[in-house]
């Protein structure tokens, strides 16, 4: 009598466990639902600027600011892109602006990695001290250091040239040093060990150790540095005075004037510089983001 008596109770536990695991399973895929539908509004708004912008690049000159709005162009003026060739120097822009991203890209990987490096695996006095001030530095606001940049890179004679946009990133940026040095931090010290073992420099277990195993923070540190010198506008608005010099974010900036403005020049141009960045971004994105993540920013 005992047992049968005791059978409905344990069937009714289960069932309760069973309805409050389907319950559980419901709320999550609600949840998730709620986030996905949030997460697909938030994306298509902010894909608003961007879509207006490739629409008015197709449009005539004079229907960019019609009203009604139109976002569909009719017709569709492809010749814009064209006319960005042939009435400015546009080709001279992207090449300049293709040029000082290159060399720009270059310098931060090789400088902060070389510095990362130097922070994260070798022992020398005053190691973290000097790590500690050189991320103090990110603290200093380019509005402190633009007049004396200014009067040091007037007196090299380096005004109208692309030196001052360039050499910054070759002289360690403080953050890219930080993610550098936090993210090789995680490697091994086995790595250097069994190469000075054999002989290596501390040179060589950066180019030929180190390196082949940070290509995360490699691309993270790419990233951020092709996006921060390919939109700079103040520096080549400073230091560049030769229309053919301009980059594109300088170079963009003649089509508007006190009395008028080409906005369907602009836009077009505006998305031959946005297009870069995106091809860029999504086609390294998973490395981008173990990059930050294993480099302690992401706070994991």
């Amino acid at each position: 009598m005992t047992q049968q008596t005791a059978q409905p109770g344990a069937w009714t536990g289960r069932q309760n466990k069973r309805s409050g695991d389907t319950w559980i399973k419901v709320r999550e895929v609600l949840g998730r639902a709620v986030a996905y539908l949030l997460l697909t509004v938030g994306g298509l708004v902010l894909l608003v600027p961007f879509l207006w912008t490739f629409s008015t690049s197709l449009k005539a000159s004079g229907a960019a600011l019609s009203w009604p709005p139109q976002f569909i162009p009719r017709p569709v003026v492809f010749r814009n892109y064209v006319d960005l060739f042939v009435l400015a120097p546009f080709g001279h822009w992207l090449l300049n602006s293709m040029l000082v991203t290159a060399l720009s890209v270059l310098g931060a990987i090789l400088s902060a990695t070389m510095v990362g490096f130097a922070f994260s695996r070798l022992r020398f006095p005053g190691r973290d001290a000097m790590f500690m001030l050189c991320v103090s530095t990110m603290m200093l606001p380019f509005i402190v250091t633009m007049i004396p940049s200014f009067i040091l890179f007037r007196i090299l004679g380096w005004i109208d040239t692309f030196a001052p946009l360039v050499v910054g990133s070759w002289l360690g940026p403080a953050f890219y040093i930080f993610l550098s040095r936090q993210f090789m931090r995680g490697l091994p010290m086995d790595y250097d060990e069994a190469a000075r073992m054999d002989g290596a420099t501390s040179w060589r277990i950066w180019a030929s150790v180190i390196l082949p195993n940070s290509g995360a923070v490699i691309a993270t540190i790419g990233i951020l540095s092709f996006r921060a010198s390919w939109n700079n506008f103040m520096g080549p608005l400073i230091y560049l005075n030769t229309t053919e010099k301009f980059t594109l974010a300088v170079g963009l900036r003649t089509f508007r004037s006190y009395t008028s403005t080409n906005w369907a020049l602009l836009m077009a141009g505006s998305v031959v510089m946005i297009m870069p960045v995106l091809i860029l971004f999504f086609s390294l994105q998973r490395y981008f983001l173990r990059g930050m993540q294993f480099s302690g920013v992401t706070g994991r």
